[in-house]
């Protein structure tokens, strides 16, 4: 039987009042981030997020893949696709780079995603991709060749592409570089990711002109020789908050006639942690330098990154703990 909202008792009347009062708060409230937990968003910053950006393969189609096979033929295909890595994918025969067409994000599941014995290529003209939240590990030929001189196998190679963003990728043990980033390859920002037990970390140039523009921050390099990274003719070159950790050859190096920018990051045992060509440029402000030797050297105006992009500093003293705990793959991307 309905009984009248009107005849029903005053405490009962006044329980659903708040009661409905609650739900409509709840329902356009907004909700409350958990404070460790940062929110990544979809789209590039730095210098891939200018003049045009870099969106990967947004509006195109979303495909999860689990094998090989089906990682080529979407990362290959014409069309944009966001392709979701979810598990671990082994590349046969051993050492391939997969080729990577324009307008596509390859992205991990959470922390599952894998690419094992393998890599990625990007070749001339490709742009608008993005590789993001995956682990690339484990080309390593150590007992063929010990110094990487006979075996290219990289974990990314970019030749002459632009507008990429690699982000918060963990990419370990290849015979080669870590990335390397080639031939004019412009508008490239590289991001929250680690790169660690390796000859060769990032390495950056292959050419004569001065054309490319690149960010590189929030990377933690750990536990690498050389190239770390090593900035070969870089027109503007902005490097920050990143964490270079046990370096035994050289950390921060600006080659040729590169401008480069270096703010706020953190060398802890470093050999040579950031120096310059007679040609280059460096300015640099606001980093740490702790049990390390060698070059800590400056000079030249450089350029201003904040003409070309907005971004935010973390404070130095937070790189360390920051980057241990939000590079490399995330729980809360690829979902």
């Amino acid at each position: 039987m309905f009984v009248p909202a009107k005849s029903w008792p005053e405490p009962i009347r006044r329980s659903v009042a708040v009661a409905v009062a609650a739900m409509a708060f709840l329902a356009v409230a907004p909700a409350q981030a958990d404070p460790g937990v940062r929110v990544w968003a979809d789209t590039a910053d730095g210098f891939a997020g200018t003049s045009g950006g870099t969106t990967g393969g947004a509006g195109g189609a979303t495909v999860t893949v689990g094998n090989y096979a089906d990682l080529v033929k979407y990362a290959t295909a014409s069309a944009p696709h966001v392709i979701r890595v979810n598990g671990t994918i082994t590349v046969a025969p051993y050492g391939t780079e997969i080729r990577v067409a324009s307008n596509k994000t390859i992205v991990g599941v959470g922390t599952s995603g894998q690419i094992v014995n393998g890599g990625f290529f990007l070749g001339s003209g490709v742009h608008n991709v993005i590789i993001r939240n995956l682990t690339i590990r484990d080309t390593r030929m150590t007992s063929d060749d010990p110094d990487d001189k006979e075996f290219d196998y990289d974990g990314i190679q970019l030749d002459n592409a632009h507008h990429v963003w690699i982000d918060h990728n963990t990419i370990t043990r290849m015979n080669d570089g870590l990335i390397d980033s080639r031939k004019d390859t412009s508008y490239l920002t590289v991001s929250w990711n680690v790169l660690a037990q390796n000859n060769k970390s990032f390495g950056i140039g292959w050419t004569t002109n001065v054309t490319a523009r690149m960010t590189i921050h929030h990377n933690w390099i750990r536990d690498t020789k050389q190239r770390n990274p090593s900035t070969d003719n870089v027109a503007y070159a902005h490097l920050y908050n990143n964490y270079l950790q046990n370096v035994t050859s050289y950390g921060n190096y600006a080659r040729g006639a590169t401008k480069m920018v270096l703010e706020n990051s953190y060398f802890e045992n470093v050999k040579d942690p950031y120096y310059k060509d007679s040609a280059a440029q460096l300015r640099q402000s606001g980093s740490t330098v702790v049990k390390s030797s060698g070059k800590q050297q400056s000079g030249g105006s450089a350029f201003t990154p904040s003409s070309f992009y907005s971004y935010t500093l973390d404070p130095t003293a937070q790189v360390p703990a920051l980057l241990r705990t939000k590079s490399g793959p995330q729980a809360n991307i690829g979902l």
